[in-house]
């Protein structure tokens, strides 16, 4: 016997390293072969209780044998009877089989009577400490079901260096909590406000930008209300850039008349938004990046208060119509408040986009994330300052997620300026080549 326990603990030493060794430098395939199988056992196994223990069971009449006391016989034994009978029961909700994800594992559940979505959502934290996992993220794709996504581990710790772009006016700059790619596409939301305190990330996320969008045929336009101390570096890319109150304005205005003259040109060829254009009258679609929002609405003294306006109001046209006509906005700064005046209001309404890295004062999170899901107001608020680049994402999929984009460099940044140099088309050639005439005169 002795010798069988040795040998068994001498294949569990040999086979601990080996274990440990395959989990350490090939994990997706040891997560499939041993991690995942144990885990879909333990999920199956205890579903019932952890149901039970976040609510999410509800009382239904089963028929049920139960015992009842019957007469007492002359040994003293009591003897029992059983019965069948209708009693209340615990019903939990139908689980399918869990499925592997790269980052964990997924689950589609049938709801009870009377149950929705959000009451899944709200104990999501109790489910992911109840499995022991990182997060529990609830979504779902018809009626009665419920999509139940398990991160065991938190895909934001590390993430990769910045993958190139490879399609027009869309840039991944990180990941998502899930581990997919987080995508920035204009083509599908147009506008961004992205808000953050310094060294949250906010600058960082402009650097990938810059990066993503050097190489294709747009022309980037920058307002650096800093002064220029911070788009300046990336000037050689930039079509165009703005540095004082005075300077936005008058760019504003260029961006208003261009706008209007796109609109002459969609309407001279019966298209609504110029990606119906055939490409040969197609103009350079143009991304604006502004940098500290807050300046363009800050009034020193009442004489502002025309110029001021004059601003907010061009800022705001662009918002509303400059997306048909190639126009798109991605706005940052670090407060974001309903003092600066009705103005920022208005603005934050047109930007579907919204981006929130960790902010001094609830309000800000609140004016950013505040109208789409309170939920994510609060993870908003939780996001540690040893995390720079972790942010909360609302956007393209209609969902909230936490995400953490790329480490881009100022230096790597400035180097894809200079490289990509040649494809940024000078300012007064953007403002000038619009065709004036319709597709079939240009044929004639």
């Amino acid at each position: 016997m002795s010798d069988q326990l040795y040998t068994m603990l001498g294949v569990l030493a040999a086979l601990a390293p080996g274990l440990w060794a395959w989990r350490r430098f090939h994990y997706p395939s040891f997560w499939l072969a041993i991690g995942f199988p144990i885990i879909a056992i333990i999920i199956r196994a205890t579903w019932r209780k952890v149901a039970l223990g976040c609510g999410l069971t509800k009382k239904r009449q089963r028929f049920w044998f139960t015992t009842v006391p019957g007469l007492v016989a002359s040994t003293g034994v009591v003897r029992v009877r059983r019965k069948w009978q209708r009693i209340a029961v615990d019903t939990k909700p139908f689980m399918w089989l869990p499925l592997p994800t790269r980052h964990g594992w997924r689950v589609t559940l049938h709801t009870l009577e009377g149950q929705i979505p959000a009451d899944y959502a709200e104990v999501a934290e109790r489910l992911a400490h109840s499995w022991g996992v990182h997060a529990v993220r609830v979504s779902s794709d018809k009626p009665g079901r419920v999509r139940l996504a398990a991160t065991v581990h938190d895909p934001l710790v590390k993430v990769d260096e910045l993958p190139p772009s490879t399609e027009l006016l869309k840039v991944t700059v990180g990941r998502l909590e899930t581990g997919t790619p987080w995508v920035i596409d204009f083509r599908t939301v147009p506008h961004w406000l992205n808000a953050g305190a310094t060294q949250s990330g906010k600058s960082n996320l402009a650097n990938a930008l810059i990066v993503g969008l050097a190489p294709q045929p747009v022309a980037l336009v920058g307002f650096d209300l800093k002064g220029g101390v911070e788009f300046t570096p990336y000037a050689p890319r930039l079509s165009a850039l703005a540095t004082s109150r005075a300077e936005c304005g008058g760019l504003l205005e260029d961006l208003v008349a261009l706008m209007t003259d796109r609109m002459g040109v969609c309407r001279m060829a019966g298209a609504r938004n110029v990606w119906q254009l055939p490409p040969t009258m197609r103009p350079v679609p143009i991304v604006v990046l502004v940098d500290e929002l807050a300046e363009l609405y800050l009034m020193a003294d009442k004489s502002e208060k025309d110029e001021i306006a004059k601003t907010s109001t061009a800022l705001l046209r662009v918002a509303q119509l400059g997306r048909a006509f190639g126009i798109y906005l991605f706005c940052c700064r670090q407060r974001i408040g309903s003092d600066l005046g009705p103005g920022v209001t208005a603005l934050r309404a047109q930007c579907s986009g919204r981006i929130c890295h960790r902010v001094n004062d609830p309000e800000t999170a609140t004016m950013t994330l505040g109208d789409l899901d309170p939920a994510a107001l609060d993870s908003a608020r939780t996001i540690a300052a040893e995390t720079p680049g972790v942010a909360i994402v609302a956007g393209q999929d209609g969902q909230w997620y936490r995400a953490r984009s790329f480490y881009v460099t100022e230096q790597t940044a400035e180097h894809a300026a200079r490289t990509y140099a040649h494809l940024a088309p000078p300012w007064s050639e953007v403002m000038t080549a619009q065709p004036i005439e319709t597709p079939d005169q240009q044929t004639a």
